[in-house]
């Protein structure tokens, strides 16, 4: 029986019900496919950061980096001052494990409803840019206090990572079979939008079957509302990527329906759903585990389980509309899609 080596990093707030789900589901799947998980629980989140001072250590970074992937819950506690736990722990997961690809599908569920109209004809992938850009962590603050105090934040943007993030937006379209639209805003910041230009014109070229398009960050948000179907392969940068997915989000039932991957293909990669941390429910059973789920099902297709993927999400599929009136709670949620998945 293949096994699969998997770190689970429950996390904060909702983050330990909602993985609770997702591994749950996970074993259902495991049973039916005939593989197995090997799972090692890690402690880091906002407990562990009240109790020790650490976030995340060189040690544990290691020791993550073993694993074929990482389930990360959510990431967040008022307890702990803004960015503490976001920067140290999530930002720096994805910087030290070099996860460079944000992959975000959003996609209307049957049986979940929308505010939007149309929104069965939105079924979109954005592939975020994970590593630098306004999110690079560089920056300063001058004249603290002052009348004269200045805030700087820099964007850094490279042709590294500008082109790989192409080329993997690119290489999905190809295997989806659907165009790519490229969302910046390069009438404003233009070094940045040169580079991205520049990487669709040079790498476009070997994908000549992909139909490509470009649309301003503030033309896109409009045009997923009011257009849909225009998009399906989104390449963007670190924060209009953030930005968008959680438009995008919106539009198909909410972000407890979404899930993420943070990804370095063929290398240990982190799966998460997209919402945050929610202290203001946490051990209620509110919570959706849809979104812990999905990020499982993506996670399954990353160390090559893609029958168990499909079986998982078709699971999801089958009795999103149950789930969606918001009448069930997280471990009946979970226990259901878990039953649709065996």
């Amino acid at each position: 029986m293949k096994t699969h080596s998997l770190a689970v990093v429950p996390g904060d707030g909702i983050g330990p019900e909602v993985t609770e789900g997702a591994l749950m589901a996970l074993d259902a799947v495991a049973d039916a496919e005939g593989f197995a998980l090997e799972v090692t629980n890690y402690d880091l989140g906002a407990n562990r950061y009240l109790r020790t001072g650490q976030v995340l250590t060189d040690d544990d970074l290691q020791r993550l980096s073993e694993h074929q992937a990482v389930l990360l819950g959510a990431v967040g506690d008022p307890r702990v001052p803004p960015g503490i736990l976001e920067k140290g722990l999530l930002l720096r997961l994805r910087r030290e494990l070099d996860l460079y690809v944000n992959l975000r599908p959003s996609r209307l569920l049957s049986g979940v409803n929308s505010v939007l109209s149309n929104a069965d004809q939105l079924d979109v992938v954005i592939v975020r840019e994970n590593t630098e850009g306004l999110y690079c962590g560089r920056g300063e603050v001058t004249d603290p206090g002052s009348s004269k105090e200045q805030a700087t934040e820099v964007s850094l943007n490279t042709w590294p990572a500008v082109s790989r993030i192409v080329r993997y937006g690119y290489e999905l379209a190809a295997k989806r079979k659907q165009s790519l639209t490229l969302v910046h805003k390069t009438n404003v910041l233009e070094r940045a939008g040169s580079l991205y230009l520049r990487a669709i014109s040079e790498i476009g070229g070997e994908f000549p079957g992909v139909q490509t398009a470009y649309q301003h960050i503030d033309a896109a948000a409009l045009l997923m509302v009011t257009q849909p179907k225009r998009f399906r392969v989104v390449v963007t940068d670190n924060l209009f990527g953030d930005i968008l997915s959680d438009l995008a989000a919106g539009l198909v039932g909410g972000i407890g329906f979404v899930g993420s991957a943070n990804v370095h293909p063929g290398r240990v990669s982190m799966f998460e759903p997209v919402h945050g941390s929610a202290p203001d429910i946490a051990g209620t059973g509110l919570a959706n585990p849809v979104g812990a789920i999905l990020s499982a099902a993506m996670m399954l297709r990353h160390v090559g389980e893609e029958k168990g993927a499909t079986r998982l999400e078709r699971a999801v599929e089958a009795v999103a509309g149950k789930i969606a009136p918001d009448q069930l709670s997280t471990r009946e949620a979970s226990e259901l899609i878990a039953e649709a998945a065996s």
